[in-house]
């Protein structure tokens, strides 16, 4: 008699693939406390544990494992009160030494001057880290499966686009979501943009290695002009850059002929035109901007590089080293650069950890030349976090959790596997 084939499950695919959908959909605000967030946050982690919980064959690179743990460790090292005050005293200034917990000469005080964000911030980064680490542990074919749902996020972002653009380029939508819709379903036009720049690899992958040409193309031409219409100078920019590296990049191995890419530089070259109209007609205020906000966070990290302030603790920080009269009604939340904001906020510690992903970043790409997905995703990857020199786009949700996905891409270690049978058997059974 023959044995029945036993068909592996798909739950799991549809079970992170909803979590991604919402998170695209409904986490495009930026400030704190949205109940959005706190929805996208419990679907992550809960979704997370059933899957973490299934034996699925695939592992998580243990560099990959120690590095998640070097980052829990330095939440703990800023919420747990274990510094002596008298210690922590001479690693920041007076006014920034938080409530001791202890009474008595020996008093301990917490690193973070705001605990409550600090753990706020702690959980919007499990949340991503679950995702990742179930992503990763997905088959092949789950996490390619994963890219319609991605792809879904991003259409209804861009009908909802089209649809404001159509009415005016001023129209901001009220009681929809706990935050003012602006561009798409985001609040910030330019967190919008890093959504549009970022699906592009994809398109492209989607179009040269997917049979999908014609679709890709399509999907390719309206994620720019979305981009044109958003007005973002980085977003802009950054999708020029990011189109024209894609296509470069992952042409190299399809069956894309030389006229199909001289005709989409054709096309780029008739883009830059309308981007550089766009970003001149743009006025650039030289002294309250980006400048003025990088000046006044080094200022802070000068002061507190060793420990750090605390992860949230950006905003509170910031008006103590704020001139006076660069002091407006509208405050800085954040620093408009995520590198800075995260030096200041996690100190020397945090600016090895992020050495470390960036290096372990860099790496995986030597050895994901042959599969185009984890090359599409390894671009998007990149432009965001250059992205992240001038923004905050990671602080967004929809963000968060898109990265997440495309580092359990990166990290997969299934797609090599898949490739060459040898080196599965050399692994053993799982």
């Amino acid at each position: 008699m023959r044995e029945r084939s036993i068909r592996p499950t798909e739950w799991e695919k549809y079970l992170l693939g909803s979590v991604l959908f919402l998170s695209v959909l409904i986490g495009g605000g930026t400030a704190s406390g949205l109940y959005t967030e706190m929805l996208i946050e419990i679907a992550a982690i809960v979704s997370a544990a059933i899957v973490l919980s299934r034996p699925l064959g695939q592992r998580v690179p243990r560099s990959v494992l120690w590095l998640l743990a070097l980052v829990l460790a330095v939440f703990c090292f800023q919420i747990v009160p274990l510094l002596p005050a008298a210690l922590l005293s001479g690693l920041r200034p007076e006014v920034l030494l938080a409530s001791p917990w202890l009474a008595g000469e020996t008093r301990l005080r917490f690193v973070s001057v705001g605990v409550g964000r600090t753990i706020e911030c702690f959980l919007y980064f499990s949340a991503a880290a679950a995702f990742f680490l179930s992503v990763v542990r997905l088959r092949p074919d789950q996490v390619y499966g994963l890219l319609p749902f991605f792809f879904m996020g991003v259409i209804c972002n861009g009908l909802a686009a089209a649809i404001q653009y159509s009415l005016s380029d001023t129209v901001a939508i009220k009681g929809l979501l706990p935050f003012t819709v602006n561009a798409g379903l985001f609040a910030n036009q330019n967190h919008f943009s890093a959504l549009l720049f970022v699906s592009i690899p994809f398109a492209v992958y989607y179009g040269l290695f997917r049979g999908n040409l014609l679709s890709g193309s399509l999907g390719l031409i309206t994620l720019l002009l979305l981009l044109l219409a958003t007005g973002s100078r980085a977003g802009i920019l950054i999708g020029l850059a990011i189109t024209i590296v894609s296509v470069v990049f992952l042409s190299a191995r399809s069956r894309l002929g030389g006229y199909g890419i001289l005709a989409v530089f054709i096309g780029l070259s008739l883009y830059t035109m309308g981007a550089w109209t766009k970003i001149d007609a743009e006025v650039v205020d030289p002294t309250f901007g980006r400048a003025e906000f990088a000046r006044t966070t080094i200022a802070g990290i000068e002061e507190n590089w060793t420990t750090g302030v605390g992860f949230g603790s950006f905003q509170k920080v910031y008006q103590i080293y704020e001139k006076g009269e660069m002091i407006f009604k509208p405050y800085v939340n954040h620093a408009h650069n995520d590198y800075l904001e995260l030096t200041l906020e996690g100190g020397a510690p945090v600016v090895l950890l992020i050495v470390v992903y960036l290096t372990l970043l860099f790496a995986s790409s030597v050895g994901i030349r042959r599969y185009p997905l984890q090359k599409a995703a390894f671009l998007s990857v990149s432009f965001l976090l250059v992205h992240s020199l001038v923004d905050y786009p990671l602080r967004t949700a929809a963000l968060a959790m898109i990265f997440a996905y495309m580092n359990g891409i990166i990290f997969h270690k299934g797609f090599a596997e898949r490739l060459n049978p040898k080196r599965r058997a050399d692994r053993g059974p799982s």
